[in-house]
């Protein structure tokens, strides 16, 4: 869908490479979720359910000045239920039908409840082909999702009109399958409007034809195509072609910019060529190498990746590559429902951070690991799963479905390596080709890529809340081995255990060691012989695992203390710890780096409570010394 991005706004004027800024998402995520954050009755209806779709002709009459439409769609099908007598498509009730037309002839209609349904004269037999017409008009209302029908201005009063249909938008200005459940495997396009303007829309322009004063584009689109990936745009555009080299030759690169931004378009979209070539040869050649690939400017804070023709706000670099990732991951392979949605964007926002890695794996790659970790971990639960998708807002949730869920496919590329996780994208890509696909398909790609059982890995991070908080404590027994000690708590109690490989950086004299612990349960402990005791050890350095005020303690103990557990963890208000002993002794709590921010006795005491509301957010380590007894804990304050 569209980009709620990095730098979705900013226009770039240079060739300069675009440094990660999660600021920028955040501020435009804001903007989108207020725009969508009504509820409402998903309008798909389910309608035509009896017919396949084969084929739309759409001819629209369009002026960018007027907030109207008026046109028709033809519409080829082919029957997958025996004597199907009853054509439906969904349409919003404030769009008038002006007749339904079958072989040239009226045919009777209803149309009430955003739903047009057209008697057929004979019933059809199963699997025949035929089609019929709607001619319509109207003022398409175009306010459900993010404005599926806008007329706006540009350059101070220049009129542009455009569409944006998804979520559920389609049928507020055409009639339509409006599902995700059946892709029309073509489509012409046929745009009469002023001779002042131009139409983009998807495939190849066909021809621009005079027709009194008007003109009539003609786009015509020979692939596989979502319903809500259909999209037209009018204004006085100025027109730029590029050629970028593929692997399979050189493809058309189109844009249709507003003349105000045209240089900055000219000097930006360049270097989406680097971008392509990565994406063509990490996923697949590109999916329309016999059409094209552009980009249509709206008046709108980020872009959509309307098939062929992603419409753009702006011309960041992130921006430009997230929209076209989508042609591979959203277009050509679609989610087949919207609580799947991260299949689109979690991929999208995935694909283009590996960009930063590709040109900058030292630099730019660990700022955005670090800014999209602190993210999605600014609040302690939400699932990648979408369970009310009548909440656009929330389909479309810049933490959960986009960044959440492109942290996920990180983890999974930790958890399987690099080997198996590519190849089981690239085979989930391959087998759903131009089709729908769902979470399940994933899994099952990436189980056989990689062999490993995946299912309590997606219930933990997919349909689960919230994310892990490790404190781990280190010490030496004063000759060579090192204990581990690593406990985890959890944000939400969706999920008991995180189960994932922890890695830990132990740095001693300047040279380091990483070792990967394979933790399966809180409080395990582990021993590695490293032939010295660590100055410091680092947690998760890379930044594989999703975790936020995870804490490494190192000392030196002739003994190791017992641990405790402390609860609830995290904590807000109070927090509890079941001591051993009825007896006196001393509380010690210490920041993550060393800091003690408070020490008290106590005495007779076995259940000791201690207030953490003026603690500040973090980690926190507790230290409790009863006569020769020493136990230590750890807790987290959100």
């Amino acid at each position: 869908m569209k980009y709620i991005a990095f730098l979705g706004a900013l226009l770039i004027s240079t060739l300069i490479f675009a440094q990660p800024d999660i600021e920028k998402t955040k501020e435009i995520a804001s903007f989108d979720a207020f725009n969508a954050s009504r509820h409402f009755d998903v309008p798909e209806k389910f309608v035509g359910q009896k017919y396949d779709l084969k084929y739309h002709r759409f001819y629209w009459i369009l002026d960018p000045a007027e907030d109207s439409i008026r046109g028709y769609v033809c519409s080829y099908f082919t029957a997958v239920q025996a004597n199907l007598s009853q054509i439906d498509f969904s349409l919003e009730n404030s769009l008038l039908v002006d007749s339904v037309m079958y072989h040239g002839a009226a045919i009777s209609y209803t149309h009430s409840s955003d739903i047009v349904s057209a008697t057929l004269p004979v019933p059809l037999a199963l699997g025949t082909l035929d089609s019929i017409e709607v001619h319509y008009h109207g003022e398409p209302a175009g306010m459900s999702g993010f404005g599926s029908f806008i007329v706006s201005t540009h350059d101070v009063n220049t009129p542009v009109l455009w569409t944006l249909s998804e979520p559920y938008g389609a049928y507020e200005w055409w009639p339509c399958k409006n599902a995700l459940s059946d892709k029309i495997d073509s489509i012409d396009v046929y745009v009469q409007h002023p001779s002042a303007y131009k139409a983009a829309s998807n495939g190849l322009l066909q021809s621009e034809t005079p027709f009194g004063g008007d003109i009539i584009s003609h786009w015509k689109h020979r692939y596989p195509i979502a319903t809500y990936l259909i999209a037209v745009a009018v204004t006085d555009y100025a027109v730029y072609n590029e050629s970028f080299a593929l692997s399979q030759g050189p493809l058309l690169m189109q844009n249709y910019i507003f003349p105000e931004d045209s240089a900055t378009s000219a000097a930006a979209s360049p270097t989406l060529e680097d971008v392509m070539q990565f994406y063509d040869s990490l996923i697949a050649p590109y999916p329309y190498m016999n059409e094209k690939y552009g980009h249509a400017q709206f008046g709108w804070g980020g872009g959509m990746e309307h098939q062929t023709m992603s419409f753009m706000g702006g011309f960041g670099y992130e921006l430009m590559a997230h929209e076209l990732l989508h042609q591979w991951f959203g277009d050509a392979v679609t989610c087949g429902t919207w609580q799947d949605i991260w299949l689109n964007e979690g991929f999208a926002v995935y694909y283009t951070a590996l960009n930063y890695e590709h040109t900058s794996p030292n630099y730019y790659w660990k700022i955005w690991k670090r800014q999209a970790v602190d993210y999605i971990c600014s609040e302690p639960n939400g699932s990648v799963f979408v369970y009310d998708t009548s909440d656009v807002s929330r389909v479309f949730s810049s933490r959960l479905t986009y960044y959440k869920g492109s942290y996920i496919l990180h983890m999974l590329r930790w958890v399987m390596g690099d080997s198996a996780f590519f190849q089981g994208n690239r085979n989930y890509f391959n087998d759903n080709y131009f089709d729908y696909a769902y979470t399940d398909d994933l899994i099952s790609h990436l189980e056989t890529s990689s062999g490993m059982q995946l299912d309590e890995f997606f219930d933990d991070w997919f349909y689960g809340e919230g994310y892990p908080i490790y404190s781990i404590n280190v010490s030496w027994n004063g000759i060579d081995t090192v204990g581990v000690n690593i406990q985890q708590a959890q944000t939400d109690p969706s999920v008991s255990f995180f189960e994932m490989p922890v890695p830990l950086q132990f740095w001693h004299n300047g040279q380091d060691t990483t070792i990967v612990f394979d933790h399966t349960f809180s409080g395990e402990d582990f021993y590695v012989n490293l032939g010295y005791f660590p100055d410091s050890v680092i947690f998760d350095p890379e930044l594989w695992i999703l975790s936020k005020y995870s804490t490494v303690f190192v000392g030196m103990e002739e003994e190791s203390p017992v641990q405790l557990a402390s609860y609830p963890n995290p904590v807000s208000g109070f927090l509890m710890i079941d001591l051993p002993e009825n007896t006196a002794a001393t509380v010690q709590v210490f920041t993550a780096t060393g800091e003690l921010v408070k020490k008290e006795n106590i005495s007779n005491v076995q259940k000791y409570r201690m207030e953490t509301s003026d603690f500040a957010q973090g980690a926190y380590l507790i230290r409790i010394d009863q006569g020769q007894a020493h136990y230590v804990s750890s807790f987290v304050k959100l």
